[in-house]
């Protein structure tokens, strides 16, 4: 009997105790919602706001600058809905889909299209705002937004017994350098808006499952919908919702199934308007290996290599630096199952895999940030969808929550292991500082480094050295300062660097195209007409349908013949060389065809190489008077 009423009084004073504690927790100025959203927002604006002055780089000047559809402001909308995000580049380009799967992301790019009706320059009219500016700042508020919806998300319907978790977790995403790519670049707004209506999606679901209003219901499907439309991530939901739905609301697997349906329905509707517009990209293996990194790769090879990505992700979320904006060949060297960094790749993400799979039968909340990790990590992976590219910081934005909300619930749980809460405090608040401070040092850093092309290609070529990419881009950059006025007095020192950094890149790979058309326009500028012949006779040969083929030949062809001017009524056979280089450099320059076939018949009296050169331009103008004209003029019997 003593025993039992030694039990029913410990019992008695817990209960007292209890709501004296959580009383004390509520009541602690840092637990307040209003005050965490607070510090999120100065803290977001501590970290990114030195992008606001940045200018375009990397891919925003197809996405945006160079895209006829944004452009054109609101009107461009009803293309771009109906398009491929691409597909402005590829009518430039004068080329077709190049990418498996197409890329079917219109929202941020209708963005894009309303802040150029809004705040773009009209025709005539001088620019009143920086655009550029205009949308940084749009980027970073928009992240910053996101971050907020997440920490009221995990506080009110993951975390409300232990809003600290929820807090901490906001904070590692918010602050994470791995996100300077996606904000600092503003193209990346899909990764942005994508994740935001994620979490939109979670919240109205978990408001309808409490309150039963369809209005919810119907609001969560609009916001599932527009995640789909932002990017493609948002499919993972329909593994994601019931996972949630049976480890924190306690359902069981077959109602948490029956909640998803109405996604499902959704995401089939999606993926017809999908197919409708875009299909399935590109039905041809490509022969550009920056479009299919693994095309030199034999087949263990491109799966060893995948596998080994998969560790590279993982370092750059315990420890992102060096950071690049391009990965791309051959920045990861290709690796075979000798490696060692595969089999604990290998090793690691199988047992990643068992502890959700453990975790989740015991309703533990850590098997979904695991799932969340590797579901978005597996869409672009590589292993069944072809991205088009080897790794890329963007693409570790979604799964950097999954990171973000175990490395907080780990934090947390290791501190309540310390006896001493005041040791707790300072402990858990010491090391979040640090951390706060190192990333936010390293986000200003970058930031500043995605300023424009010059300062990011200038700065990425150093941390990449063996891509492709990295150096060609680095290398026009030079090329194009040597070759402006402003720098005269060190044109050779640029031009040098400039050369140095493009023969690097096609020494890498000689199937670099872009390469040799950057020479080739060096050379044209600096009339070494020979080098700049030879340089697009390469990148003819690898892509002769590239415009800028077409447009450099005919630049060289022009020096030729401006040379061939000089010469020609003087010394009529150096003359006739230079116009015979004019048209064997542009093939189908009809110009240049005319004017060797005047040449030969003038000055050479060869008769026959007169009559093969205007029949060559009749091949590519059957109406073209001025070769009638010429045949007619030629001897009889010729």
């Amino acid at each position: 009997m003593g025993k039992k009423k030694l039990k029913s009084k410990q019992v008695i004073d817990q209960v007292k105790e209890a709501p004296q504690k959580n009383v004390g927790v509520e009541k602690n100025w840092w637990n307040d919602f209003r005050l965490q959203t607070l510090a999120l927002i100065i803290i977001g604006l501590i970290c990114f706001a030195n992008s606001f002055t940045n200018e375009y780089a990397l891919d925003d000047g197809i996405v945006i600058r160079n895209n006829d559809y944004v452009q054109a402001g609101t009107q461009g909308i009803p293309d771009i809905l109906s398009n491929d995000e691409y597909q402005s580049f590829y009518n430039r380009m004068g080329s077709n889909q190049e990418l498996a799967g197409g890329r079917y992301r219109p929202l941020s790019i209708v963005t894009f299209a309303i802040e150029q009706q809004v705040f773009g320059a009209k025709d005539g009219e001088t620019p009143q705002y920086n655009i550029a500016t205009i949308r940084h700042v749009i980027n970073v508020l928009l992240y910053i937004f996101s971050v907020i919806l997440l920490l009221y998300f995990l506080r009110n319907f993951i975390f409300k017994e232990n809003t600290l978790i929820a807090f901490i977790a906001s904070l590692i995403f918010l602050i994470h350098p791995i996100h300077t790519e996606v904000i600092a670049n503003i193209k990346s707004r899909d990764e942005i808006l994508s994740f935001l209506f994620i979490i939109l999606t979670f919240i109205m679901l978990f408001k309808y499952d409490e309150t039963r209003k369809k209005t919810a219901l119907a609001t969560g499907l609009l916001f599932f919908f527009l995640a789909l439309l932002s990017k493609e991530y948002a499919i993972v939901l329909l593994a994601l919702i019931p996972m949630l739905f049976y480890i924190v609301k306690k359902d069981t697997i077959l109602n948490s199934l029956i909640k998803t349906i109405p996604f499902f329905i959704v995401t089939v509707i999606y993926v017809c308007i999908r197919l409708a517009i875009v299909g399935i990209g590109s039905s041809s293996a490509s022969t550009e290996v920056l479009n299919s990194p693994f095309l030199y790769a034999t087949a263990p090879e491109k799966w060893a290599t995948k596998i080994e990505i998969l560790d590279r992700y993982l370092r750059l979320l315990f420890y992102p630096d060096p950071l690049s904006c391009d990965y791309s060949y051959n920045t990861i060297p290709y690796v075979d199952f000798a490696n060692g960094w595969v089999w604990l790749s290998i090793l690691i993400h199988v047992s990643l895999i068992a502890a959700a799979i453990k975790l989740f039968f015991k309703r533990n909340i850590v098997s979904f940030a695991i799932a969340f990790y590797l579901f978005n990590l597996f869409l672009v992976s590589n292993f069944v969808f072809d991205i088009g590219a080897t790794m890329g910081e963007r693409l570790l934005y979604h799964s950097s929550f999954g990171f973000a909300l175990a490395f907080a619930i780990g934090l947390v749980w290791l501190l309540k292991k310390i006896n001493n809460t005041q040791v707790a405090i300072v402990a858990g608040t010491t090391l979040l500082t640090l951390i706060f401070i190192w990333s936010a040092a390293k986000d200003i850093q970058r930031n500043a480094e995605w300023k424009n092309d010059v300062t990011l290609f200038m700065k990425d070529v150093n941390t990449v050295p063996n891509s492709v990419l990295a150096n060609g881009n680095a290398g026009k950059n030079y090329l194009d300062m040597g070759l402006n006025p402003e720098n005269k007095d060190r044109q050779k020192i640029l031009m040098d660097s400039g050369m140095m950094y493009i023969n690097r890149a096609i020494s890498i790979d000689n199937k670099f195209v872009n390469g040799y058309l950057h020479l080739a326009f060096a050379y044209v500028q600096m009339k070494q007409y020979d080098s700049a012949a030879k340089n697009i006779k390469m990148a003819r040969a690898l892509y002769p349908d590239n415009p800028r083929v077409d447009s450099l030949s005919r630049d060289i062809a022009a020096g030729y013949t401006s040379e061939a001017v000089l010469y020609i009524n003087t010394d009529w056979k150096t003359g006739l060389a230079f116009l015979e280089k004019a048209a064997y450099a542009a093939p189908n320059n009809i110009d240049a065809w005319n004017n060797l076939g005047d040449a030969y018949f003038l000055y050479a009296k060869d008769y026959p190489k007169a009559k093969e050169a205007w029949n060559r331009v009749l091949q590519i103008d059957p109406d073209n008077q001025k070769a009638k004209v010429g045949l007619m003029n030629l001897p009889k019997g010729q």
